[in-house]
């Protein structure tokens, strides 16, 4: 171990963490220190078989070689350049890259820092693309119940999960939300479920309450992710996608979670047939190893903004980091892994062995609903009695303790692993997990 790098701080009080019980955990800290292939490694020594992916982000597991070749190289020879009026050859090849794996008609690529920073460029993109067209009453945004969109305030405004919302105020104006599509019906599902594509229609119902002349975009996780894994029932987007089109509004799929080969197929929106006008991506763009984010979009939005005199600024947004090179590098060197391991498509290889596994633990104590899709999956547990939350969370700490990380939301467990995992490592996850749930309280 190099010998800037200790085990464990001797002081934890200075670092306020996000998305964290601070206290909780700095009384009984779970530390990682290394991270290789599918496993971390924590500070007591004990291998950790990673089971979320970090958080969703490393597709291709841990510290892979062509990816930190990348950054150490890069970093030597161009560290930083700006994008305001300046460019470099990678920002350029990336967009490249990425349009060549998008779904057909995504042709643009916008550069941000993070999943949060690319919903709210999204949203601001679709305001102004209104705009630019001369339909400036288009200011309405609708997202969804339940939906995750990063903690921009654009995206706690449009997304749907009460905790991220309620404690900021009175968020964006002019917001309103489709309802989620978990219906009890669907529970237990394997892949898609049959029941809720009716659910689209609600959009209608916004249609008459607002006027489709105030709606701007609707955005929503073709999958949703962080508020515990729901799928998307048959035909509900390709519902949602015929209703924007009429209407004229926008279609944001935000694939911060699914993109970068998580359903068996690069983007979600393959993976469903359903394109829509923007697509949101972070995580596995650079595999989490340096923050990265991009906005996907149409020609058609992109060229509306291409009118007037040419030293004009067209879109008054961005970052300072926006295409950084470093980020860059490490996301082109982490599109070759992609390529070359063919771990885009994996995910459609080790679906039936996953959603076999993960549905074992269906007769477990307190399980009461699991559901799955490609390499991610969740089992959802009974509540304890006015403790919600807490007998996940005992699981999650319990499941660190015997040597795998998974996630937990609410009541929910969520599990995303690198999508490098091998089917023995499958069995070992899921197997372990039966362990605690076995033994949970």
């Amino acid at each position: 171990m190099p010998l800037d790098r200790k085990p464990a701080p001797n002081d934890l009080r200075a670092f306020w963490m996000p998305f964290t019980a601070n206290r909780q955990f700095k009384s009984a800290p779970r530390m990682l220190t290394e991270a290789q292939d599918m496993h971390y490694t924590a500070a007591d020594g004990r291998q950790i078989l990673d089971g979320t992916a970090g958080l969703w982000c490393c597709n291709a597991g841990h510290c892979r070689p062509k990816i930190t070749e990348a950054v150490q190289s890069q970093i030597g020879v161009l560290d930083y350049a700006p994008a305001f009026q300046m460019g470099h050859p990678l920002a350029f090849e990336l967009a490249n890259r990425i349009v060549d794996i998008a779904p057909e008609g995504m042709e643009h690529v916008f550069y941000c820092n993070s999943g949060s920073e690319a919903v709210d460029t999204a949203l601001k993109i679709a305001l102004a693309y209104h705009r630019a067209r001369g339909d400036s009453a288009r200011t309405r945004l609708i997202g969804r119940e339940r939906g995750y969109h990063g903690v921009g305030f654009g995206g706690i405004s449009v997304g749907g999960i009460v905790n991220n919302r309620r404690h900021f105020g009175t968020l964006l104006a002019g917001v309103d939300h489709l309802p989620h599509t978990h219906l009890p019906e669907n529970r237990m599902t394997r892949g898609q479920p049959e029941h809720g594509a009716h659910l689209a229609d609600e959009l209608e119902r916004l249609v008459a309450l607002h006027g489709a002349e105030t709606i701007a975009a609707v955005i929503v996780e073709p999958m949703a992710g962080s508020t515990g894994v729901l799928m998307p029932p048959k035909g509900y987007l390709q519902k949602l996608r015929e209703l924007t089109r009429k209407h004229g509004i926008l279609l944001i799929f935000d694939e911060v979670i699914t993109g970068f080969g998580r359903l068996g197929s690069p983007f979600a929106a393959q993976h469903f047939g359903v394109v829509p006008d923007m697509i949101t991506c972070a995580k596995g763009l650079t595999n989490g190893v340096i923050p990265m984010g991009a906005v996907l979009t149409s020609a058609a939005i992109h060229d509306a903004f291409m009118q007037g005199p040419e030293h004009i600024i067209e879109l008054f947004h961005g970052y300072t980091y926006s295409g950084n090179p470093v980020s860059c590098a490490a996301a082109i060197a982490t599109l070759d892994t992609y390529a070359e391991e063919g771990l885009l498509t994996r995910a459609s290889e080790l679906e039936h062995h996953w959603q076999e596994a993960i549905h074992s633990l269906a007769d477990h104590p307190h399980v009461v609903d699991i559901r799955n899709m490609g390499l991610i999956g969740a089992v959802e547990l009974a509540p304890i009695e006015g403790q919600p939350g807490k007998r996940a969370f005992d699981i999650f700490v319990k499941a660190f303790e015997a040597g795998i990380l998974i996630r937990v939301t609410g009541d929910i467990i969520a599990m995303s692993p690198p999508l490098i995992i091998s089917k023995d490592q499958i069995d070992e996850l899921i197997g372990t997990l039966g362990d605690v749930l076995k033994n949970a309280a």
